[in-house]
């Protein structure tokens, strides 16, 4: 999604969950609902290597190189500015190359633990 000054960015979803990447796989963890890390990071690794898992295609996500992991309430004007009543916007460096990126993305309900999904590849199909 490109905004007003050229900006692009990735919305991961629409319902609050603590997030995470994973530069060595390009992957965004999200934590809808598990008992611990260890079991949100084992049904992670069970969905990636499941031939039969159903990803949704996400379309590409052009970027000029390492993005910024924000809330999407936070305006991105704000990051690194004080909030008037202390604090600051929380907020995560994203280590990736510029380039045109392919999003697939899967949310694994029902069973817990819940987990949700968003990798990154090539779009040119490189990497």
């Amino acid at each position: 999604m490109s905004a007003a000054g050229g900006t692009n960015a990735l919305v991961l979803a629409d319902e609050p969950a603590k997030t995470c990447f994973l530069p060595e796989k390009l992957l965004f963890v999200r934590w809808p609902a598990a008992g611990s890390e260890d079991e949100l990071f084992a049904a992670a690794e069970a969905a990636l290597a499941d031939r039969d898992t159903a990803w949704e295609d996400g379309g590409v996500w052009v970027t000029d190189g390492p993005a910024v992991l924000l809330d999407s309430a936070e305006p991105g004007a704000d990051l690194g500015v004080g909030h008037p009543d202390g604090g600051r916007p929380e907020e995560a460096p994203v280590q990736l190359p510029a380039g045109r990126w392919r999003v697939r993305a899967l949310h694994k309900g029902g069973e817990f633990p819940w987990v949700g999904l968003v990798q990154l590849t090539a779009a040119d199909g490189r990497l």
